[in-house]
């Protein structure tokens, strides 16, 4: 990375607060124009923490990965258009590893568009106890590996605590990628992350492997929670816990997940998850959700809305209630877009569910119920 002195615009806030609780110290605000001086602003953020960083429209073409280091460091466009400011590497398979490589607690990244690097647009590395990370209106495409990781190591018991994913998306461009390891969220070792609000599409794997999950939470992740997504024409829709490597607790709800190879949702080894009002539409697989193994116990899956079966496997067990597996592509506006809205009243799916306390509105925040009981699904239809 090239170490330069160059002039920048500065402008210090005074009394700024920090909009993140728990983290003492005021930002300062830099404007940068290109990669020089972005590289010098991260440089700076490095030796002092508590930095923004607003990015003026444009490419911003890296020689190097941007590492991290610094605490309560935000990076984000000044327009607030996250496609009009792209931070970019060589290409998929080019020498520039990441976009960020983080191990600050309080990083927040919004308003832009990051990729074409050979790994991953953003690693957050909870093997280094980094906490509070903030990853919003985001556009990732076209990574080497998945594009939002949360890494740890297998004997290290640090791990990333109250992440949060939001309005995001997530694509490759081509409508592929370029290998199976890929994904779109994968987080290892992960304690109460939300993701949230957000559009997953085309991961997918160019040949008979699986990709990973669009969003994948796994090696003792706890806590999460993944709603209101969407997530189409992925290989695998939503994974707490992979083979052996578990999940505890947390919240799958008011997602619409449409997968073209696997399993739209599948709790592997995760005890207590909740599965509540997602709408799944699955082609090329008989499953649209898998509770699986035996340490999948205490699973909740209630009032979710599939054209596929829902199904135990390898011990698996949970409580099932109100769910309805045998929905038809005409009870959908467009499914293989992903848009799972209900295209008109379906009788076995509207005011058939249970109330749930943990679900009190729909994918688009509509309030449940309206009707005399909730919608099965993700779409309270009004």
């Amino acid at each position: 990375m090239k170490k330069l002195v160059v002039t920048m615009t500065f402008v210090t806030l005074p009394f700024a607060a920090c909009t993140v609780p728990g983290v003492v110290g005021n930002q300062d605000t830099v404007i940068v124009s290109n990669v020089d001086e972005l590289v010098a602003a991260i440089e700076r953020a490095n030796a002092e923490g508590n930095l923004e960083i607003l990015l003026e429209d444009g490419t911003y073409t890296l020689d190097d990965m941007l590492w991290v280091e610094g605490a309560n460091v935000t990076v984000r466009s000044r327009s607030g258009n996250r496609d009009a400011v792209v931070i970019e590497g060589a290409g998929m398979y080019g020498p520039v590893s990441h976009v960020f490589n983080v191990t600050g607690d309080y990083f927040s990244s919004e308003d832009m568009t990051v990729g074409r690097v050979a790994n991953h647009g953003i690693q957050i590395h909870g093997n280094a106890d980094c906490d509070y990370p903030r990853v919003i209106n985001l556009r990732f495409i076209d990574t080497g590996e998945q594009m939002l990781k949360v890494s740890y190591d297998p004997g290290n018991a640090a791990a990333s605590n109250g992440g949060l994913v939001e309005n995001c998306l997530f694509e490759y461009t081509a409508g592929v990628g370029p290998q199976y390891y890929i994904g779109g969220v994968d987080g290892h070792r992960a304690y109460d992350w939300t993701v949230r609000g957000n559009t997953f599409r085309f991961i997918r794997s160019p040949d008979g492997d699986l990709a990973e999950h669009a969003v994948h939470f796994w090696s003792d992740s706890r806590g999460t929670v993944v709603e209101k997504n969407v997530i189409t024409d992925c290989d695998r829709g939503i994974g707490f816990g992979l083979g052996d490597s578990g999940h505890t607790g947390g919240m799958i709800r008011n997602n619409f997940v449409h997968t073209t190879r696997d399993v739209g949702i599948g709790l592997e080894n995760a005890f207590g998850a909740d599965v509540y009002n997602n709408s799944l539409y699955t082609e090329g697989y008989p499953n649209s959700i898998e509770y699986r193994f035996g340490g999948t116990s205490g699973a909740s899956i209630i009032n979710n809305l599939a054209n596929a079966a829902i199904t135990s496997r390898d011990g698996g067990s949970g409580t099932l209630d109100a769910n309805v597996t045998d929905a038809a592509a005409d009870w959908f506006v467009d499914p293989t877009e992903g848009d799972l809205h209900l295209a008109s009243s379906v009788p076995s799916v509207v005011d058939r569910g249970e109330t749930l306390v943990d679900v009190a509105d729909d994918i688009d925040e509509q309030t449940r119920p309206q009707g005399p009981a909730y919608d099965i699904g993700a779409d309270e239809l009004p």
